[in-house]
């Protein structure tokens, strides 16, 4: 028997209900129980999204006394894992159609690790610039999206790999810290080595 899109979507609203004062919450998205979600407010998320068990999802607009105006938002049709963890101070975007790994962490922010100013969790965040995951991105297990990151479309990151700096599209890197190893050909439709592995193969 077939049933209707219109009466899935329901059904998916009774069993994962919309986190209470989240900013936006699309249709057909879920995200599983338990969660945990802190500045609900600030978290925009689309259309079709998958959330597993277990979220940490945090949009920080006050910590140490220092205020902030925060941004999470994640796009349509992404699929994130269990036990994410994505933390904005200003401004984390995750767009369409991404694929996020199990254990996932992304953040905008640090700690303050100023040995003179008492005790770390009492210290004002700091902002290290704005995260950016490209529409079609995949992150692989347990990978670490660093403050100030911002990846083009159709990456790849390997399992296991902290991102430190910035990449363009179609860009697949690996590592700790992550490093370029392959980048997308449309001229030979698969993914071509670069640097030394490029020159072992010639």
């Amino acid at each position: 028997m077939l049933i209707s899109k219109a009466v899935k979507n329901f059904v998916k609203k009774l069993l994962f209900p919309k986190p209470l004062r989240i900013g936006a919450f699309g249709n057909g998205t879920i995200m599983r129980f338990p969660r945990r979600i802190k500045g609900a407010r600030y978290i925009k998320i689309g259309s079709s999204t998958n959330i597993g068990r277990r979220p940490w999802f945090e949009a920080i607009d006050n910590y140490a006394g220092v205020k902030s105006t925060p941004e999470l938002i994640i796009g349509d049709h992404v699929y994130i894992g269990g036990y994410s963890c994505i933390i904005s101070m200003k401004s984390v975007v995750i767009e369409d159609y991404c694929v996020l790994s199990e254990h996932v962490y992304i953040s905008d922010c640090s700690h303050g690790l100023d040995p003179e100013a008492g005790l770390i969790l009492k210290q004002p965040l700091a902002h290290k610039g704005n995260v950016r995951i490209g529409a079609g991105t995949f992150l692989g297990y347990r990978s670490v999206i660093m403050p100030g990151v911002i990846l083009g479309k159709h990456c790849v990151v390997g399992a296991n790999s902290v991102v430190t700096k910035s990449f363009p599209d179609y860009s697949m890197v690996a590592g700790l810290p992550a490093k370029l190893i392959k980048r997308y050909s449309f001229e030979k439709k698969g993914w071509e080595p670069v640097g030394e592995k490029a020159d072992k193969n010639d």
